[in-house]
């Protein structure tokens, strides 16, 4: 089972090269996150919404100044009569919720949304 794998310095080289290749991913996620965050700053600088799209509970607990709580499940409503080019950041813990959130907005037509990511992730960059 082990025989192809080849030996550098008399250790195992697929190990090393696993290690490296977790490490670039993790790597690559950080920067991601914080192009994402960064854009939504850019965003609200210019005078977008903030929405962040955690329940109530968690809205209570901490959130970005100046932003709504218009909960993930309530989106479609709180979204019924707004301009589809309103520029809008939403954001939530993590991004995922989020991540939802700008995918059903850019389903129905709005034309300037942005996932700004995780709560913790936003206040990184501010």
């Amino acid at each position: 089972m082990w025989r192809n794998r080849q030996r550098v310095g008399g250790k195992m080289r697929k190990p090393v090269l696993f290690t490296t290749a977790v490490s670039c991913l993790l790597s690559s996620a950080v920067v991601m996150a914080t192009e994402r965050a960064e854009k939504g700053w850019e965003m609200i600088q210019q005078g977008a919404w903030v929405v962040d799209v955690r329940t109530a509970d968690e809205y209570a607990q901490g959130h970005l100044d100046n932003s709504v709580n218009f909960p993930l499940s309530e989106i479609q409503r709180h979204f019924a009569s707004v301009d589809k080019d309103q520029p809008v950041v939403v954001y939530c813990r993590s991004g995922n919720r989020s991540g939802q959130a700008m995918n059903y907005l850019k389903s129905k037509g709005f034309t300037q949304v942005h996932n700004g990511g995780g709560l913790e992730e936003m206040l990184s960059e501010q």
